[in-house]
């Protein structure tokens, strides 16, 4: 344990330059003594660390000195070889080299690394698109990366949810890749918000600069974006009792229903059950599709409102 501490005090210097003793303890999770007892340590093993007093001292290694330790253990080594699909890399213009990037990493790591690297690569393969070839025309996409890297402001024509167009001046901040789609996560009117990339229809790299938000955290905010949006999902709760047939294949349908309770099958062997979906129509619309096998206990108006689409579907097909 210690000795990891003694390597990521090394790293921690080489990458920031100078560090107090309470930095490092802050950092690493330890005492400020522990700190001055690794510092002599490191001093005896022959590290060339220096102290400097002051208001602006600090802990720092000689200029001359750089560490051959990358900090990195096995397990790191082996995350470095798990690529996101070659679409992303594709989108973002990083896969257009005849190497693959992990057969230049694999001849750079050290020997004792290689073999199970290599092993996790050809193992482990992550596929972020579809079954069905559905993959969103982002035809903005190349001009937005351009603003995040330049942190430049972007003017865009997006549209929204009901089809209506509008222009807007933002500030883009990152762009994270769910599925197949992207999306862009902007500031404006000092407001953090999240926009569908093929959604937006025209984009204008702007010549003026901006200053990213002190201690903005793209995978932090994306996270807790993700946790927000799922809260705020509408929700419609159906009772119902369930077919024992087909219940493995409600479970497969969690993109259009949520199955919250189930219980034990009741005289007639049907399972009453407790389903979440986002509206009425879209419960009307499943249900339907399990023609006899669902029955619907409540709410009351959508048994009757099923009967009803069922009636229309009769009608229709009897005046074919």
């Amino acid at each position: 344990m210690r000795a990891d501490r003694l390597m990521n005090i090394m790293i921690l210097l080489q990458n920031r330059g100078k560090m107090t003793a309470k930095e490092l303890a802050n950092e690493l999770e330890v005492s400020d003594r522990t700190i001055l007892r690794d510092m002599d340590a490191l001093t005896n093993a022959g590290i060339p660390i220096v102290s400097e007093r002051g208001k602006e001292g600090g802990w720092r290694l000689l200029d001359h000195f750089r560490s051959k330790l990358s900090g990195l253990n096995i397990d790191d080594m082996k995350s470095l070889f798990l690529f996101p699909s070659g679409e992303i890399l594709e989108d973002l213009g990083l896969n257009k080299q005849p190497l693959d990037t992990r057969q230049k990493l694999l001849a750079a790591i050290p020997d004792i690394y290689r073999d199970e690297a290599q092993a996790m690569w050809e193992r482990i393969h992550i596929d972020s698109g579809t079954w069905r070839q559905s993959k969103e025309k982002a035809f903005a996409l190349n001009t937005v990366q351009q603003a995040v890297w330049d942190s430049k402001k972007l003017k865009i024509v997006y549209e929204q949810a009901d089809g209506e167009q509008k222009e807007r001046l933002i500030e883009p901040l990152g762009l994270v890749a769910k599925g197949n789609k992207w999306y862009l996560v902007a500031a404006r009117n000092g407001e953090l918000r999240n926009y569908r990339v093929s959604r937006i229809h025209n984009a204008k790299v702007e010549n003026e600069t901006f200053r990213r938000p002190l201690n903005f955290n793209l995978a932090a905010y994306w996270e807790q974006s993700k946790v927000e949006f799922v809260q705020n999902l509408p929700k419609y709760e159906v009772q119902a009792e369930i077919h024992p047939e087909i219940i493995k294949r409600i479970n497969f349908t969690a993109k259009f229903v949520e199955v919250i309770k189930t219980e034990s099958p009741n005289g007639d062997k049907w399972i009453p059950t407790t389903l979440e979906f986002n509206d009425k129509q879209e419960a009307i619309e499943f249900i339907l599709g399990f023609a006899n096998k669902i029955k619907v206990v409540s709410p009351k108006d959508l048994r009757d409102k099923v009967i009803s689409s069922a009636m229309s579907v009769i009608d229709f097909y009897n005046n074919e």
